[in-house]
């Protein structure tokens, strides 16, 4: 039987707390056929339509999103972690489980009324997605969609950004946290 996407992803128990099961993406990327799989299976929904540049989300999502953008012929934007950019950004921030973090993208990334597709490895609670979507429309951009490989459907995230209008698609989805 053909291996899916879910199959090439490892999942590690108790990490990085006790009670977390980490799903670990690595055992995907390092795979040649998996990785040609997802990067494929991620732009299928958005066959057809016009897209200007893919964001990235750090850090997995930099992975995907260079080789989603080089697919599609176009460029790659990474939105960061606070401090990691060189040049002039704008920044949001975002409730952490304990606490807040903050996401930075260079002012000069996109042009107003470019279409992006927004990328990462994991849809848990949507606040880092949330982070990037806010930075994209900030710069006058919109957002075409969001695609990622795992979901984990317990912690709510594609019904919080579907709220934010969203089109969101993901490649597998995962039981509990």
């Amino acid at each position: 039987m053909a291996k899916t996407v879910k199959d090439y992803i490892r999942t590690i128990p108790d990490f990085p707390h006790a009670g977390i099961m980490f799903r670990d993406v690595t055992t995907l990327f390092s795979d040649a056929r998996g990785f040609r799989i997802a990067v494929d299976q991620m732009l299928h929904p958005f066959a057809g339509e016009k897209i200007d540049k893919v964001a990235g989300l750090e850090a997995r999502g930099f992975i995907l999103g260079g080789a989603v953008a080089h697919q599609l012929g176009v460029g790659f934007i990474p939105i960061r972690k606070q401090g990691k950019l060189p040049g002039p950004t704008i920044s949001q921030a975002y409730a952490l489980e304990y606490g807040q973090a903050v996401m930075e993208i260079h002012a000069d990334a996109l042009q107003p009324g470019e279409r992006v597709l927004l990328v990462d490895d994991l849809l848990a609670t949507g606040g880092t997605a949330e982070a990037g979507i806010i930075l994209i429309e900030k710069l006058g951009a919109v957002v075409a969609g969001c695609a990622f490989v795992v979901e984990l459907p317990a912690l709510g995230g594609r019904a919080h950004l579907e709220k934010l209008g969203m089109e969101v698609h993901a490649l597998c989805a995962f039981a509990g946290a």
